[in-house]
């Protein structure tokens, strides 16, 4: 097992749910954390409680991944101990939505395919430069069990998440001569602001996706990140799917209503 203590660990869209756990998750082991998201308020706030619970040191900014030109800026403006990633959890993404195909909102299709994508291969390219320099490192993509399944109302969002899929795998092929790992870990039904941000902060509407059952918490898929990066450098943990007890697929909950 991989001892974490003072690994740099860069994670986008930190500022809540999967990717707020794994910054606490990580800073528990010890590693110092580089995170972005948009709402830079509750970046600082996470930032001032990791560095007082865990004494880790802590770097924030404030990063919309869709913008490649910012992107780029920010990564190549860090100050120089900062660039030193070991691990990239490529988490920032979202859904908008669940609408049939010809009921379909260009607006969310847009917002989808520029986070889910395009946002998480400008990180990459970015990032993927400073490991390169470095012959090592380990990429994490956040995925979905959306990736590998479809359901109706689903189009768009399954589609960028079976990009995800198929980018970490593209990853993976590109990098073989390198000491630079790649995993997917692809969560079923989590309760985070997902479904609040699907449906543009409609609660009681999102709250439905969770009614009568138990969902995974993002602390149980910081548990699977850290798994995955706690491997011993021989061993790539590829693709992982987490899905709660209840769920056998997207679209078959047990649900008790």
């Amino acid at each position: 097992m991989k001892n974490l203590n003072n690994k740099l660990v860069f994670i986008t869209g930190a500022s809540s749910g999967i990717g707020k756990a794994c910054a606490i998750s990580f800073a528990k082991k010890g590693a110092n954390i580089l995170i972005c998201a948009r709402r830079i308020e509750r970046l600082k706030d996470l930032s001032e409680f990791l560095k007082k619970k865990y004494k880790v040191n802590v770097h924030y900014f404030q990063l919309d991944v869709r913008k490649y030109s910012d992107v780029k800026k920010k990564i190549n403006s860090l100050p120089a101990k900062w660039k030193k990633i070991d691990i990239l959890v490529n988490n920032a993404g979202l859904s908008r939505g669940l609408n049939k195909i010809q009921d379909g909102v260009l607006l969310d299709w847009e917002e989808m395919i520029d986070t889910n994508i395009k946002g998480l291969l400008y990180v990459t390219k970015e990032v993927i430069s400073l490991l390169m320099k470095q012959q090592t490192g380990h990429i994490i993509n956040i995925g979905s069990i959306a990736g590998h399944e479809v359901y109706p109302g689903g189009n768009a969002y399954c589609a960028s998440k079976h990009a995800v899929d198929a980018l970490t795998n593209g990853f993976r092929m590109d990098l073989i001569d390198t000491n630079i790992r790649v995993s997917t870990i692809d969560p079923g039904l989590v309760r985070t602001e997902f479904s609040i941000v699907r449906y543009r902060g409609d609660k009681i509407k999102a709250e439905t996706a969770y009614k009568g059952m138990t969902p995974l918490k993002p602390e149980d898929i910081a548990d699977a990140v850290i798994y995955a990066a706690t491997r011993n450098d021989n061993v790539v943990i590829a693709e992982m799917i987490i899905v709660p007890k209840a769920q056998a697929s997207s679209t078959l909950v047990k649900r008790n209503l």
